[in-house]
């Protein structure tokens, strides 16, 4: 497992606030896209991380506050200059000690600046999910609200610059409610582009009653499509990738226990999927 210290910050590139826009309606929690401008000679590519610093006032003398983002579109360039699109949900946490609530820093940091700001960026960083030298390989995808981001670019990717990609995409994408589902909804649906019933398609996980926060529904989603993991897992060439926060690994666990009819089996399986760098997973 790797930790925020141990990447590489000496590598720093500024970027301004080309565009910033709230992708989430009023009443439900604010997750904004927002595109940097960033100086020449900056690259990030869709199987690549980049980090925001942000300085900090730390109790242990930290002067700056480090976090990794993915790209949530494929790389652009204008006017000589990168592109590159991120996701931000404006997050808070509750301090395990005090009971105090806190804004989360980099995050609140993100959704408050405006078109023209400049902020610091470190990398790129790696990300642990790669197209498959076998372009008839099979991808099960599992993301958690702005855990869609690298799946976005991702299949972008695949469907514009891998041409004789065969393999079966199964998305499945988390939200409390489909007024919070991202590239997938009315107003901004441009992954639908990609469905392909041979190849490519999303399903959502929502929450049964977001309003009373129960939670989202994501081993309902995949058991309702049983038979097609069941005949994906299968195989040998079938590849699992999972963005989200932490509570998605036990909902993963229990949903793929049920698919195959025992936990034992699903612990052999992903074990199998493991030794074999079949599974990647970024949490957050």
């Amino acid at each position: 497992m790797a930790y925020l210290a141990d990447f590489d910050v000496q590598h720093q590139y500024q970027a301004t606030v080309k565009k910033t826009e709230r992708m989430t309606p009023a009443g439900t929690d604010e997750i904004r896209e927002i595109v940097l401008e960033v100086q020449p000679g900056f690259e990030c590519k869709v199987d690549q991380s980049f980090g925001v610093l942000v300085k900090a006032n730390g109790e242990f003398g930290n002067k700056y506050h480090h976090r990794l983002y993915s790209v949530a579109d494929l790389p652009g360039q204008e006017n000589g200059k990168p592109l590159i699109t991120m996701l931000v949900k404006r997050c808070s946490y509750v301090d395990d000690f005090s009971g105090e609530h806190y804004p989360g820093v980099a995050s609140n940091y993100l959704c408050d600046r405006r078109v023209g700001d400049e902020i610091t960026l470190t990398g790129p960083h790696k990300l642990p999910f790669t197209v498959p030298d076998d372009h008839h390989a099979n991808l099960i995808l599992v993301g958690m609200g702005t855990g869609i981001a690298p799946f976005r670019a991702f299949i972008k990717h695949i469907y514009k610059h891998v041409p004789d990609w065969r393999g079966k995409i199964r998305l499945f994408y988390g939200a409390r409610s489909g007024l919070e589902l991202l590239y997938l909804n009315d107003k901004v649906g441009d992954m639908t582009n990609y469905y392909d019933r041979g190849t490519f398609e999303a399903f959502r996980a929502l929450s049964p009653r977001p309003h009373m926060n129960d939670p989202i529904a994501l081993d309902v989603a995949m058991e309702e499509r049983a038979t097609e993991i069941i005949e994906m897992l299968k195989q040998t060439n079938t590849y699992i990738y999972v963005a989200g926060y932490e509570k998605i690994k036990a909902k993963l666990d229990k949903a793929f226990a049920n698919i195959l009819g025992s936990k034992q089996l699903w612990e052999t399986r992903k074990a199998e999927l493991m030794a074999g760098g079949k599974w990647a997973e970024v949490i957050y």
